[in-house]
């Protein structure tokens, strides 16, 4: 047998074993195969291990693009760094509540803006378990107004939590039907009645949350292919129509009061990972898929039979996993299997080369994320790709093993000066929005984190990780009320706020007035002797 018959005999079982794991892995995929554990009693069967944390981590952040976006500015007015009033604000809390009470925010109370500064000082830090489940949490997320929380798990049930007044009770549990590997996502109604999930299944299922769960609605969505699956789902702002990003390519809006398909749309070339509505017309819509590209859509100008989006945003060297709009209709991000997160303005689109490179970047890719480790090339790239219109790129976790989440922190409690994600190292990753360095690391779970979900009124989050806990996530530590520096000397009231002072109080601030002016005199004089 020569080296060439040798050779050629190698690269057929090549083949040959690369087909058969190809086949497997979709059929595992799919659900038409299910790994089944030995019948010990070890949980260490049913999970996967927690993946390295990133080798290398941006810790000079190119903030260039961001330091003079819009986003930045409007960032740091809602977390109160900065004030339309124009006066300067001191840093500390002791200072705010010092300045407070002499009057220099004249007659009203703390601005949200000033909430959130202080707020912001208590990012969740300490976790708690609050639930553990036999199998892989999948999703988990808050409702609306942060008095309920759905998780969904591999076991095929999903879990409704009552949270209101800082509990965690379980209040029901609800099989799911027609489960293929696993419940893919969930989302609530906007009034909070209902709940939609998707799985490996040619409908969307639909159920009310405070009847009995057998009474579930099955929306078919009537796909041409025959193994079909809805990744990432959502509702409209009136709860009329549901939206989803299909393993076919293809977006599709279900009208739940025509009780039919509303739309279907060819939008990627791979599978679609995420879908999202950009604010709460329900006009503009957001996907993203594997190939790479997200898409802005608008449906007052879209064609079903020739649909063309009205925008692409290109950058990314990887499937696109999860996206998150921030709200205000101009700005969204999206995590990606490249290891980034990317900050976008909707009204900044990538041109044909910046597309162009996106794709054949994806396309060089050969490298499985679900189970092979990251490529050196995308845990520490030299430079972003050409023609790349992101506003600011953050690393720091690791998106591996399944489609990894990311989202803006609540306007409310943090005037969404953060970005939090899940990870495959088993941590949630909050980055600093305006700085795009990571803020804290919180290290809690033994396998990855796929979900993360912000309470929308407190500092508290809940992760959903594949170990099949759900971690709650609340402060632990002394209030930081220290004077900092630069905020011993005190701002005073401008002449106008002073006016309006009451006599006691404008006695105090000449007099104080009056004794540091003397302070800083004997304090000259001393220097000069």
């Amino acid at each position: 047998m020569d080296d060439s018959d040798s050779q050629s005999r190698s690269d057929d079982s090549s083949d040959q074993e690369y087909a058969l794991t190809t086949i497997l892995q979709y059929l595992i995929r799919s659900g038409e195969v299910h790994i089944i554990s030995s019948g010990r009693d070890d949980s260490e069967d049913e999970f996967v291990a927690a993946a390295s944390p990133p080798r290398m981590r941006d810790l000079r952040p190119n903030t260039k693009e961001l330091d003079k976006s819009e986003v930045s500015l409007a960032t740091q007015q809602a977390c109160g760094l900065l004030h339309t009033s124009g006066h300067e604000r001191p840093n500390s809390i002791a200072a705010m509540i010092n300045a407070r009470e002499r009057g220099m925010f004249g007659r009203s109370s703390f601005t949200r803006g000033d909430c959130c500064k202080i707020t912001n000082n208590y990012i969740p830090n300490k976790m708690k378990t609050v639930a553990k489940y036999h199998s892989k949490a999948f999703c988990g997320t808050y409702s609306k107004d942060g008095n309920y929380f759905l998780s969904a798990c591999q076991d095929r049930n999903l879990r409704l939590y009552r949270t209101a007044e800082g509990k965690f009770q379980l209040l029901k549990t609800i099989q799911a039907r027609d489960v293929g590997w696993s419940i893919l996502d969930t989302a609530f109604s906007p009034d909070g009645n209902y709940i939609v999930y998707s799985s490996w299944s040619e409908c969307l299922h639909v159920c009310r949350l405070y009847e009995d769960s057998e009474n579930q609605d099955a929306l078919p969505l009537c796909p041409d292919e025959r193994r079909f699956c809805i990744f990432s789902l959502g509702f409209s702002s009136d709860g009329r129509e549901i939206l989803g990003g299909a393993n076919d390519g293809f977006l599709y809006v279900y009208d739940r009061e025509c009780n039919q398909r509303a739309l279907r749309i060819e939008g990627h070339d791979d599978d679609v990972n995420t879908v999202a509505f950009a604010d709460g017309t329900s006009q503009i819509l957001y996907s993203g898929g594997d190939d790479g590209l997200c898409k802005v859509w608008d449906r007052r100008t879209l064609n079903e039979s020739n649909p063309k989006p009205v925008g692409v945003l290109a950058g990314h060297m990887d499937g696109v996993t999860y996206i998150d709009p921030r709200g205000d209709g101009r700005h969204l991000i999206s995590n990606c299997k490249d290891q980034s997160i990317k900050l976008w303005d909707v009204r900044v689109f990538s041109g044909t080369d910046g597309q162009r490179n996106t794709r054949k970047a994806v396309s060089h890719q050969t490298w499985d994320y679900r189970w092979q480790t990251v490529p050196k090339k995308l845990s520490n790239p030299k430079k972003n790709l050409e023609g790349d219109t992101s506003v600011m790129t953050y690393r720091g976790h690791s998106v591996l093993q399944t489609l990894v989440r990311c989202h803006f922190s609540p306007e409310f409690t943090t005037g969404q000066r953060y970005i939090y994600t899940g990870c495959a190292a088993g941590r949630v990753v909050i980055y600093d929005v305006l700085t795009g360095k990571v803020h804290s690391v919180l290290s809690g779970h033994t396998a990855c984190v796929r979900d993360v979900s912000w309470h929308p009124h407190r500092l508290e989050l809940v992760s959903t990780s594949w170990d099949g806990t759900l971690g709650r996530w609340t402060y632990s530590g002394q209030m930081k009320l220290d004077m900092e520096d630069e905020d011993v000397n005190i701002i005073y009231p401008s002449d106008h706020e002073f006016r309006h002072l009451r006599r006691s109080r404008r006695i105090a601030l000449q007099r104080e007035r009056q004794q540091k002016s003397q302070e800083a005199l004997e304090q000259k004089h001393t220097t000069s002797c």
